[in-house]
């Protein structure tokens, strides 16, 4: 293990290994067991038949779900830029040296994560228009999106600034430059590409967190989902199809988030074997 990583907990030993081994596998085992007995239960209400799943062999029912699929991508988007572009500044005001930036920037960080995001639709839904603010609806559900995973996105970028080794801003300020230069030229493009991994991981949980849109009468893909099932009562077919399109979608993300954390561990091997 590098020595330079905070260790969180102990690495687990043989016995320990050995538990969580048998733990994995029977929690698999459990969820076969499960997969199985809901298919026999459909197969036994007749949710099976081939004419309840043939709607969805039909271009008109996709370019549908795909309309709402293309909602849930633009909602997650936008609250990704602007949360991460509020995230950076709460990063840097945590790390700042005055107080006026830092305790604030703090206190918004450690309040707004423990806030769930279901909670800050609904001030906005209801709370917002008693007092005259009656946002787009888009905006009811890019807003409060946005607000709750800057503080996630704050602490990643803390992290990646944090990661950057004290000589490179010391080196910058040696050749004249001033520190907010020496944040933005030096800095930051080097915690920006640490942190990438764990940016695209978060932006994996607020597209999630746009089934939220549910709440506002958003025609993201869930909420399409509703409104297809109520045409076609094929309600148990309907949701089934939209949780695979969340998978499928969910794992990319996930699989390109792997895909650049072992890009970048490699990186430093193939330097120290060119040294």
């Amino acid at each position: 293990m590098n020595t330079s990583t905070t260790v969180l907990f102990d690495e687990p030993g043989p016995r320990a290994r050995r538990r969580m081994r048998i733990a994995t596998v029977l929690g698999a085992l459990a969820a076969v067991a499960l997969a199985v007995l809901a298919v026999r239960q459909f197969a036994a209400n007749g949710q099976l038949d081939a004419a309840r799943w043939q709607p969805y062999t039909t271009w008109p029912m996709w370019r549908y779900m795909l309309n709402g699929l293309g909602s849930t991508a633009l909602a997650a988007v936008v609250s990704a830029a602007l949360a991460m572009a509020f995230g950076l500044v709460l990063a840097l005001g945590r790390l700042s040296h005055r107080s006026w930036a830092r305790v604030p920037a703090a206190g918004y960080v450690e309040v707004v994560r423990t806030v769930p995001a279901l909670l800050l639709v609904y001030v906005v839904l209801f709370a917002l228009p008693r007092y005259g603010l009656d946002l787009p609806l888009f905006w009811k559900l890019v807003v409060p999106l946005s607000v709750s995973h800057a503080a996630s996105f704050a602490e990643i970028f803390r992290a990646g600034i944090l990661s950057v080794e004290r000589g490179q801003s010391e080196a910058g300020l040696a050749v004249g430059l001033t520190p907010g230069r020496t944040m933005r030229l030096i800095v930051l493009p080097q915690a920006a590409r640490r942190v990438l991994p764990s940016i695209v991981s978060q932006s994996v949980g607020l597209l999630k967190d746009t089934s939220l849109g549910f709440v506002v009468s958003y025609t993201e893909l869930l909420y399409s989902a509703k409104v297809l099932a109520n045409f076609n009562g094929l309600l148990i077919q309907t949701y089934i199809v939209v949780a695979l399109v969340y998978l499928v979608v969910n794992m990319s993300l996930s699989k390109l988030a792997r895909a650049l954390e072992a890009r970048q561990r490699a990186v430093p091997r193939r330097r120290t074997a060119r040294a």
